[in-house]
Order: C-alpha cells, then structure tokens, then sequence
C-alpha cells in the first residue's frame, strides 16, 4: 500500500495465482469515523475485490489499519485498539465489580443461593448503569448489556447451567472494557482461566463439542501470554493442557472436567 494513498490508487495485500488474490482501490481519502472513543479523522475508503468477483467495502484507519470491511451480512469490525484506546490508570471500579461479581455467581449458581446471586446480580447492574454514563466503545456497550440480560434472566429462572454461562459471557465482555487499562497478556491470562471454567461448565453438560472448542481455545490463549510466565510454571500449565487434550481425544468428559479443575488449582498459585 502506498504510503501516501490517493484516490484512484490500486493495491494488492494478497497475490496468490491460483490460490488467493485480493485488490483493493482507493476511493476516498481524508475521511472521518466514529472510532472507540470517538471520531478519528484521516480515513481512507476503498473498494476490495476478492478472486471469486465479489466486492466489499473496507476502511482504513490512523492507528487502527483495518478498520471496517463488510459485504451484506459478512462484517469484520474493529472495536478497541492497543495502543490507541489506551487509558491510564486501573480498570474502573464498575468494572471490578462487575467481574468480581461474575466470578461469584459461577459459585453460587453451583451452589444454587439464588438469594446471594439475585443479590450480586442487582450489584453488577448498578455497576453497569454507571459505568455506562461515562466513554463506552460502541461497539463493546452492547456485548456487556446483552450478557448481562441473559444473566439477569439465568438467575430469575434458577436455572444453574444458564446462569454460569451468563456469567461466562459478562466476564469476557467485560475483559473487553478492561484492555484498556490493562497489559494484553494480563487480559490475556485471564481469559485462560474464565476459558477453564468455561470448559467446566461445557463437561458438566455433557456437551463433547463445546468441551473440544474449549480446549483448542485454551492452546491458543496459552501462547498469547506464555511469554510472562516463569518457565516451571508454563511447563506445569502445558502438563495440564496435555493431559486435557488426551482426556478429550479418549471423549472422557468427566476427566477433562477432573484435569481442569486441577488446572484452575495451578492457575491460582500462580504469582500475578
């Protein structure tokens, strides 16, 4: 791509004969769009023409790249960018509250104390509720208030698979929201450890192909944030993720949900 792109101008970001093949033109420079935390000006639109003849719409931003693409129904859209969402300072308290209070529920809705999770439910939306009357990515807002929906209807139903799930889904929405004022890989392992409850709750249904999807999940997560860790601890969390991984090739569900239950025990030994 050109450093300085004009109108007119053509590229190719994939040029593969016979395999792939991608071509994009420049039809409009200096534009401005609604970002994450508000307008960003600089924009360039452009037409992309894919080998099979379709074409779609893409944007490009300052300190975002690819910023939209989408044809119909097919939508790739950026929500939050590092570094250029970045914000000082600790994750908010509503935040906290909201994970914290997440993290409750997956226990009391095991437990079924449909009081204190009712309780810690009406906590977390009067976090939300404040919290939303500040700076809320557009694009992420909705993600954490359709969660915490399901999780508001989960615990009215005591219903205790819906209401882990629920909780599940807050606490990445709301990992989200904290990228923001914490590093990736920080984020990162804490979406390993809600990925290892999550394949919990998946084995506790019974559910083999969501346990599968858990796992590759895990592997991939792994790498993100491997980097951080003090090599006896990552040789301990790979133990774990193999002895999973045999659990589910054997299709043995209730070890896969013993192995992980002793990879949430080795997680939280962990130093931060």
């Amino acid at each position: 791509m050109p450093a300085d792109p004009q109108v007119g101008d053509v590229y190719r970001p994939e040029n593969i004969p016979g395999l792939v093949f991608e071509e994009v033109r420049i039809k409009a420079v200096d534009e401005t769009v609604e970002g994450p935390r508000g307008s960003v000006e600089g924009a360039i639109i452009a037409e992309e023409l894919h080998q099979d003849g379709a074409r779609e719409e893409k944007t490009f931003a300052p300190g975002y790249g690819e910023f939209f693409t989408g044809s119909g129904g097919d939508v790739e859209a950026l929500a939050l960018a590092l570094p250029a969402d970045e914000l000082p300072g600790l994750p908010p308290a509503e935040l906290e509250t909201l994970s914290a209070g997440a993290d409750d529920i997956l226990d009391q809705a095991r437990s079924k104390d449909w009081k204190a999770a009712s309780a810690t439910v009406r906590a977390m939306r009067s976090a939300w509720k404040t919290f939303q009357g500040g700076e809320v990515p557009p694009r992420l807002g909705p993600l954490l208030s359709d969660a915490l929906r399901g999780l508001v209807r989960a615990v009215g139903d005591r219903d205790p698979a819906s209401a882990r799930e629920a909780a599940i889904d807050v606490a990445q929405a709301g990992l989200d929201l904290q990228l923001r004022n914490r590093p990736p890989a920080e984020i990162d392992r804490a979406r390993f450890e809600l990925w290892v409850r999550q394949l919990l709750v998946d084995a506790a249904a019974d559910d083999a192909g969501g346990v599968v999807g858990d796992l590759a999940t895990l592997e991939w997560i792994r790498d993100r944030f491997a980097h951080t860790l003090e090599k006896v601890d990552l040789i301990r969390i790979d133990t774990h993720l193999v002895a999973l991984r045999t659990a589910v090739n054997d299709e043995d569900l209730d070890g896969a949900g013993a192995e992980a239950e002793s990879l949430r025990d080795t997680l939280a030994g962990l130093g931060p």
